[in-house]
């Protein structure tokens, strides 16, 4: 849409000159001479074809036209500095980069997003899953393993699976990581049914082998001398390199997985998932958000503190079920 607008500076000079009803205060504020008040205010009226002020001895009067555009021209104007005043806050913001382990991403983090878009929608998140934000693999470091192309106004978190020692950092406890047995609903009945720990004899064991990477677990021999059952191949059935697989191999009922109990909440709370026994394997590790004390106080990472930990928070009762 092509717009027929006066000069920028016409308009600034009549809206002064209006709230003051005097080009010389007007032209105190503007930092010009009234003169240039004067001029901008006559080009304005050539422009209209309309007389803005009856211009008195000693008073400056609106007319009726003048009157009626003020408000508008005030709102408009404020539009222009509301609209200058956020592109300067966009910029200065920068980034809100999050680095996080790969299955915390797609089936923790992910999911809930859109709630946090929602309420901080000019931020401009960025999230990389990185195996390097899991103790005990190679690669880990506190924040970025692989390179980021990271500016100065940016701002990097981490999301990190460990023990939660990070001097240097400040750290916040999001909550721990038991392990359960899970597989399909379809399981629960079928032949041979499973219905008590003893008829996990006859199933398929699904492993995650990723315990050096996006994950570092308990195994199928922990769950099965907590369930108190024995005479079972523990190492049997499908092996998967990565978290993702194995719980895709359980999402289509080809065994059942033990897999950290957060990350499979959602799955188990829209029915996908179900698990059959009320037994947890417990871990040291949990999940901790990193943050580097030198950013804490940024607007972004404090919005997304909050955000997070409030999840956070909603989600540990049902975990603790």
């Amino acid at each position: 849409m092509v717009y027929r607008l006066p000069p920028l500076n016409a308009l600034r000079a009549f809206e002064a000159a209006a709230r003051h009803l005097s080009f010389k205060n007007a032209a105190l504020e503007l930092s010009v001479t009234p003169t240039a008040v004067s001029h901008q205010i006559k080009l304005l009226e050539d422009f209209l074809e309309l007389p803005l002020f009856d211009r008195l001895t000693r008073a400056l009067a609106l007319t009726p036209q003048g009157e009626a555009m003020l408000p508008k021209v005030r709102e408009g104007l404020a539009c222009f500095a509301a609209a200058v005043e956020s592109a300067h806050a966009h910029v200065d913001q920068g980034r809100l980069i999050v680095v996080l382990p790969p299955s915390f991403a797609t089936r923790w983090l992910v999911p809930r997003l859109r709630r946090f878009a929602l309420q901080e929608p000019s931020l401009s998140l960025h999230v990389i899953r990185s195996l390097g934000t899991v103790d005990g693999n190679q690669a880990a470091g506190i924040a970025a393993p692989e390179p980021v192309d990271l500016r100065q106004e940016d701002s990097l978190v981490a999301i990190r699976f460990g023990s939660g020692v990070y001097p240097g950092y400040h750290v916040d406890r999001m909550f721990g990581s038991d392990y359960i047995a899970v597989c399909s609903p379809r399981l629960l009945e079928a032949d041979p049914p499973l219905r008590v720990p003893a008829d996990m004899r006859h199933q398929v064991l699904l492993h995650d082998d990723a315990s050096a990477g996006d994950r570092i677990g308990p195994g199928w021999d922990e769950w099965f001398r907590l369930a108190g059952v024995t005479g079972v191949d523990t190492k049997a059935g499908p092996h998967f390199g990565d978290s993702g697989m194995a719980y895709v191999a359980a999402l289509d009922g080809l065994g059942v997985a033990l897999a950290s109990k957060p990350l499979v909440a959602t799955a188990m709370t829209q029915g996908r998932l179900v698990a059959p026994f009320d037994l947890a394997v417990g871990q040291n590790h949990a999940y901790y958000l990193v943050i580097q004390e030198s950013i804490f106080n940024r607007p972004a990472v404090q919005a997304f503190r909050q955000w997070l930990l409030e999840e956070a928070r909603t989600e540990e009762p049902r975990l603790l079920d």
